[in-house]
Formats: C-alpha cells, structure tokens, sequence
C-alpha cells in the first residue's frame, strides 16, 4: 500500500485485485455505500432507505435555509436561486431508475480495485423538481458554449487529483433529454446521504451524471475536462485506452431471490411446487421489449408488466414448477432496439456497465 504522502502527492494508481479476496479499502468502501434489498424490487418505486447509495468523497453540511445555486460562469445573464425560490418553480415528479454504472463490477475478472457491487447498485424512486431546460435558456449561454457543467459540493481526491465532483452535458443533450433540478425523493425532502437540498437527475443514464449537492451551474466554450468527466466512467479495453464515454443504462433485469436464505451464502431453500418469480427490467434510452426466465439453459418468456413512466423500470412475473433438485435461476432482457443482456459478464477495465444475467442459485428438497 501507498504511503499517507504518496496518496496525495505521487499516487501509484489502484492496487491489484484478486479474485473473492477484498481489500481493507473495499470493504471500507463497500460499508459507506449500499445497495437495494433484493427483496424490495417487489415494489414499483423503492422504499427511500432501501435505495443504492453511491458517495464519492464526504457528505456535505449544507444549509437549506442559506442554501443559492449558482448559475455563473458562461452564460449572459447569470443569477442565482434559493430553495424556496426554486420550489416555486412549475414542479415535476417523476419515477425515475437510477443505476450506477459499475454495477457488477465485483463479478468481473480481474476486477478494478473499487467499490465491489455485486448486481444492487440500482433504485427507481419518485423524484420531484423542476425542469431544467427553461433555467439554461433563461441564464442564456454565451455564444459558442459546448458544455453545460454541474458542480457539486463533495470535494475529494481520485488518483491523487483533487477536485469537487463534476459533470456535465452539452446543450443539444440537454434539450432532447428531461433533466430535473430534484429536491424531494419519495414526496419527502433529499436526505443528506442523497443529494440535500439540490441535486440533478439525468433520466436514463448512469448514476454518476446525477450530481448530487449540486452548488453551481456554468457554461463553457470547450469540452468540459473535470476528472469524473474524462478520467473515468469512460468503457476501456485496458488501462491506457483512452476509452468511450458512459452515458445512458445497457438493459438490465433482476428477479426477487425466492424461497429462504442461508444466512452466509444466500443461496436459497425453495419448496417444491409452483413458485411465483418476480423482478423488475428496465433499460436507459428505450422501452423494455421482453423478459425472459431460465432454469439451466431452458427459457421462457415472462409476464412483463407496463412501466410506471418512460425512465421507470417494469414488473416482469413468472410461475416456476419447483422440482426436487439443485437449479440456476436466471433472468434476461430485451430492450425494443433488441439488445438483450448478456448470460456472462462483458469486459471493462473499470467494471463499468456491466448487464450479464442475473442468477441465483436454489435447492428444493
């Protein structure tokens, strides 16, 4: 490991992974940040602490009664807005899936050296706001803006670089897509571990573009260079790749583990007879098409029920004759551009997007 000095000054990079042994710092990491309660997908919109939680650096102390953002920098009419300000805008609750985008990471061999997420990083929650789109226009980027750049309060260190957590959009993204300035989850205020008071929400795309503790708002005539932009959340091949940008969600499925659990394995104990199997299916850009349940290699079709918004994910269901025996349960989707998840892991340098079935493993006696 590193000395305190070379974390901050010389950094040697990630340390090397190996295969089902995590580190001290990953499981410090993977105890900061939770995931969903697989138990839990039975329900359309996800119970607030239940949601996966993803938190770079610390969690800031801001003040919702002092609290402005910041439209600055860039734009010909800059100003600024308080909460009750913002609140007083025209509001829109929407139901939205969030996923981070190194969602299975831990399953990926040889794995980056970061938080392990097995497949819970994922949430669909009602997100209240306002859009947008009409502040960007009425702040009036200046001529020749590329990038609209969104800045939050969490400041931290990445491979030795220091920065505040940053992303950004360009103009054209912006007005084709339903971005919302978000500070109710759920009908109630954002807690702190999510964002309060202010943060964004990008519909259809990875976690990462929706900055949380958002504090300022600017426009920039060249592509935006924030570590979090260019340094990361980019697919590579390998560790010099210069790699593609991570944006919108690659389709997903994910089923309620039936039956009961043993307590250090979670592999399931499932009675024999007909077993409800349900879960939830959901991609970034377009509509879920199919959902498809597996025992072995034998597939069938689900039942798959409509989504409760365009960025929301959809119920799929299936009765399963239990058989005395041990099976592989797994599930896959279809988005409606036919791309269909994958049954084994797909390669990134740094576990990003990744959408391989889902499994779980079951004994009927």
């Amino acid at each position: 490991m590193a000395s305190i000095t070379q974390t901050f000054t010389d950094n040697p990079g990630k340390p090397a992974t190996v295969d089902g042994v995590y580190s001290e710092q990953e499981v410090r990491l993977a105890n900061r940040n939770s995931g969903i309660i697989l138990e839990t997908l039975r329900h359309d919109i996800t119970p607030t602490g239940a949601h996966y939680l993803l938190t770079h650096f610390d969690v800031p102390q801001i003040d919702a009664r002092t609290y402005r953002l910041s439209f600055g920098a860039g734009f010909e009419a800059p100003f600024d807005l308080s909460l009750d300000e913002i609140r007083a805008l025209p509001q829109v609750t929407m139901p939205v899936t969030l996923e981070c985008a190194g969602n299975g990471r831990a399953r990926v061999s040889p794995r980056s050296h970061s938080m392990p997420w097995s497949v819970e990083a994922v949430g669909t929650s009602e997100w209240t706001g306002t859009p947008l789109a009409p502040l960007i226009e009425r702040a009036r980027p200046k001529g020749g803006t590329v990038d609209i750049v969104f800045t939050g309060a969490d400041e931290g260190f990445d491979n030795g670089v220091r920065h505040f957590f940053g992303r950004s959009l360009s103009l054209e993204r912006i007005a084709e897509m339903d971005v919302l300035l978000v500070h109710q989850m759920n009908g109630a205020p954002l807690l702190p571990q999510h964002g309060a008071p202010l943060r964004i929400i990008v519909p259809g795309w990875y976690g990462m573009a929706s900055v949380k503790w958002l504090s300022r708002i600017e426009a920039v005539d060249t592509p935006y260079d924030g570590f979090q932009q260019v340094q990361t959340y980019r697919y590579r091949d390998h560790a010099d790749d210069p790699g593609r940008p991570v944006t919108s969600i690659r389709v997903k499925s994910l089923m309620v583990p039936p039956g009961i659990p043993d307590w250090v394995t979670r592999l399931r104990y499932v009675e024999p007879g007909p077993v409800e199997i349900v879960g939830r299916a959901w991609a970034g850009k377009v509509p879920v098409a199919k959902v498809e349940f597996g025992v072995g290699d034998s597939w069938s079709d689900a039942k798959l029920a409509p989504a409760p918004g365009p960025y929301a994910w959809s119920r799929w269901s299936v009765t399963w004759q239990a058989t005395p025996g041990e099976h592989l349960l797994r599930c896959r989707a279809t988005d409606a551009e036919g791309n269909t998840q994958p049954l084994e892991q797909r390669w990134d340098a740094s576990g990003f997007g990744n959408n391989a079935a889902h499994s779980v493993g079951v004994y009927v006696p």
